[in-house]
């Protein structure tokens, strides 16, 4: 099936663990989580699904193109899709990247003693490179990633738990569980929770489809807009498990929260393409979500 091109889109994570080195990997195609119930989506919609294990699950028009699970010693952290749709890289703490479909490998750090742990991974508009960032603010570049700053050097009230591209590539924005924000590059600052007393911890963040703002999303589900539209959030819902991220529709106007059981919550235009809600026969996590 031909995929078309979209914008790069960082994903948001929850999960802090380690595993070993940076490398390519291959599976067979249509293999995962045994169990995972696929719906039908609508819009050409669809995105994919990462465990702690390293099992990935794809839905509605997203492909599954492989898991770290054979190669791992612990949970991964996250995963982010390339602008063709047709690959992802999944990350760990430690900094290591694996590589599946056209994705690239371009680069880990595997290997390498950090400060702190990787807790998330964005490509570049291009594919050919990707961001990583620590709990500490601290970012790493990969490929034809740029970088612009980093809050490395700068004592966090809370740590970081994501990293949103700016859709030029020429920026990005950090999330703290807090809720603050910070921008590099033409990342523009559009407001934050920082001051802000949260009921549960801001796991993650997304931009709209011009970057003139941005959602994050908290683990009971709260959403909190910044320059964009509210279409709603799982905070009064009855959660059986934390959210862990939010993805943003190519058209930008919705996006899908994910929880840790692997039930997805769809918003405005934002279509349902199905979950793991009722479980994927593994007591691992999700840990992150990628558009299609």
């Amino acid at each position: 099936m031909a995929k078309r091109r979209h914008r790069n889109r960082g994903a948001a994570l929850a999960a802090v663990a380690a595993i070993t080195g940076g490398v390519a990997l291959v599976a067979p195609a249509g293999v995962g989580p045994a169990g995972a119930a696929v719906g039908v989506c609508a819009n050409g919609q669809g995105y994919v699904l990462s465990w702690a294990d390293g099992q990935a699950q794809a839905y509605g028009n997203a492909d599954f193109h492989g898991g770290a699970s054979r190669s791992l010693v612990a949970p991964v952290t996250g995963i982010a899709l390339t602008p063709t749709g047709d690959g992802y890289w999944q990350t760990a703490a430690d900094g290591g990247v694996f590589a599946f479909g056209d994705a690239t490998f371009h680069g880990g750090l595997g290997g390498i003693a950090l400060a702190k742990p990787i807790v998330g991974i964005a490509s570049t508009p291009t594919g050919d490179g990707y961001w990583l960032v620590a709990s500490d603010g601290g970012v790493f570049t990969f490929g034809d990633a740029g970088f612009f700053g980093s809050a490395g050097g700068t004592p966090l009230a809370k740590p970081v738990v994501g990293i949103i591209p700016t859709n030029s590539g020429a920026g990005y924005w950090l999330v703290a569980s807090d809720g603050g924000i910070f921008s590099y590059g033409d990342a523009q600052f559009h407001g934050s929770l920082g001051a802000t007393r949260l009921v549960q911890p801001i796991v993650g963040g997304t931009t709209n489809r011009d970057g003139s703002g941005y959602w994050l999303v908290a683990a009971d589900g709260g959403v909190f807009t910044f320059g964009t539209t509210f279409y709603g959030s799982a905070a009064n819902i009855a959660l059986n498990k934390p959210v862990v991220g939010i993805a943003n529709t190519f058209a930008g106007n919705g996006y899908w929260l994910a929880a840790a059981d692997g039930g997805v919550f769809s918003y405005g235009d934002a279509g349902f393409c199905g979950s793991s809600g009722a479980g994927t026969g593994t007591a691992s996590p999700v840990v992150a979500i990628t558009p299609f």
